[in-house]
C-alpha cells in the first residue's frame, strides 16, 4: 500500500489545527459569551480554560509521536481496549470533524446572504421552520467540490490553502480590531462582570473546551509529517494552536466589548458582532470586513475538518474497523482519495437537511 505523503511542517500543523478550532462560531456566540461573564469575566474564563487544557495538550504531545496513527484516539484506546471500543471511539471522533463540514458549507450561504440579500431567494423547502434557499445550497455544494478537488491533489495543496486562509483571517481580525479601537470607549466595558466575579468566570469557562476543540486534530495528520519534523514538534504545534486561540478570543472579546456596550448585544440579531461594529463606526464597510473575515474562517475550518475527517476514515479502514477499501491511497498524490470522496459526498447529502 502506498503511504501518505510526508510533507507537513510546524506551520502546516498549526494552520490546520487552528482551522479546525476556529470556524465561524465566534461570530454568532459573542453575545452569549459576554452575557455569561461580562468582558473581564470572559477574558479570565478563556484564560482559565486554556490553562486547564494545557495538561491535555501535553498528553497529546506525548501520544502523537508515540503512536503516529491518523485514527488518533481510536488508535490510542486500541492499545488497551477491544476493537469494539476502538470502533465506537473512531466514529465519535470522525463525526466531530465530519459534521462541521456541512455546517460550514451552509454557513457560507448564510453569511453571503447577509452581505447580499438577493441570495435569500428561491426557497426550496423548510426544515424545522427554517428556509432552505437554492443559492445558499448551490454555494455550499460548489465550495465542497472545490475543497474536494484541492484535497484530491494531496496534503501539500490542502496545507497550502490552510496556511493562506489562517494567516489571512488573523490579519483581517487585527484590522477590524484596530478599527474598533479607534471608535470605541473604555466605558463600554462596564460592568466588568455579568454576575459575581467567580460565577461569571465559571459560566464562560464551561464553554471553553467546546470553542477550543481542534488542537487535538494535530494527531490526525501525524502520518504526514515531513521526515525532519521532530517528535517534540507535535506538542509545540498543539500548544501554539491553543495559545493563539486564546489570544484570538481575547482580541475579539475585547474589541466587541470596547466598540459598544456589551449589554446591548441581542441574541435576536443574526450576527451581533458585526452589528456592534457597524453601530460604533456608523459605516457599513466594517460589516463587509468582518463578514469577509468570517468567510475566510469558514473556508479554513471546512478545509481542515475535511482533511481531519478523511484521515480518520482512512485510518479506521486500515485497521479493518470499516470497509477496508477506504484505505486506498492515490499512487501519485499520496492522498486517501476514496476517504476524501466519501466525506465530500456525505457532506453534500447532509447539506440538503438544511
Amino acid at each position: 500500500m502506498t503511504h501518505l505523503a510526508r510533507r507537513l511542517r510546524l506551520v502546516d500543523y498549526f494552520a490546520l489545527a487552528f482551522g479546525v478550532m476556529v470556524g465561524t462560531a465566534w461570530l454568532v456566540v459573542m453575545d452569549d459569551i459576554l452575557r455569561r461573564g461580562g468582558p473581564l469575566g470572559a477574558l479570565l474564563g478563556f484564560t482559565a480554560g486554556a490553562l486547564m487544557l494545557l495538561p491535555v495538550a501535553y498528553v497529546y504531545g506525548e501520544l502523537v509521536p508515540a503512536i503516529p496513527d491518523a485514527s488518533g484516539e481510536a488508535a490510542y484506546v486500541a492499545q488497551f481496549f477491544p476493537d469494539s471500543v476502538s470502533f465506537a471511539t473512531g466514529w465519535m471522533v470522525f463525526l466531530t470533524y465530519f459534521l462541521t463540514c456541512p455546517f460550514e458549507g451552509l454557513a457560507a450561504g448564510r453569511i453571503a446572504g447577509y452581505l447580499f440579500p438577493s441570495l435569500n431567494t428561491h426557497e426550496l423547502y423548510r426544515l424545522g421552520g427554517y428556509p432552505v434557499y437554492l443559492p445558499h445550497l448551490l454555494l455550499g455544494l460548489g465550495l465542497t467540490i472545490v475543497l474536494t478537488w484541492i484535497n484530491y491533489l494531496g496534503i501539500r495543496a490542502g496545507a497550502r490553502l490552510g496556511k493562506t486562509t489562517t494567516f489571512t483571517f488573523l490579519t483581517l481580525v487585527i484590522i477590524f480590531a484596530v478599527a474598533g479601537a479607534v471608535h470605541g470607549s473604555p466605558q463600554n466595558f462596564h460592568p466588568l462582570f455579568s454576575h459575581t466575579p467567580l460565577i461569571s468566570i465559571l459560566l464562560v469557562w464551561q464553554v471553553v473546551p467546546w470553542l477550543f476543540s481542534g488542537f487535538e486534530s494535530v494527531g490526525k495528520y501525524s502520518e504526514e509529517a515531513s521526515a525532519d519534523f521532530g517528535g517534540r514538534g507535535f506538542f509545540i504545534a498543539i500548544a501554539l494552536t491553543l495559545m493563539v486561540g486564546m489570544v484570538f478570543f481575547w482580541i475579539v472579546i475585547s474589541s466587541v466589548a470596547y466598540v459598544a456596550p456589551w449589554q446591548s448585544l441581542s441574541s435576536n440579531q443574526q450576527f451581533p458582532t458585526a452589528v456592534a461594529f457597524e453601530r460604533a463606526l456608523h459605516a457599513h464597510w466594517i460589516v463587509g470586513l468582518i463578514m469577509g473575515s468570517a468567510l475566510v474562517a469558514l473556508v479554513q475550518a471546512f478545509n481542515a475538518n475535511m482533511i481531519a475527517s478523511s484521515r480518520v476514515l482512512f485510518a479506521m479502514a486500515r485497521r479493518s474497523l470499516i470497509a477496508p477499501r477506504l484505505d486506498y491511497v492515490h499512487p501519485v498524490t499520496q492522498a486517501p482519495t476514496l476517504a476524501i470522496a466519501v466525506v465530500a459526498v456525505g457532506t453534500m447529502l447532509t447539506m440538503f437537511l438544511g
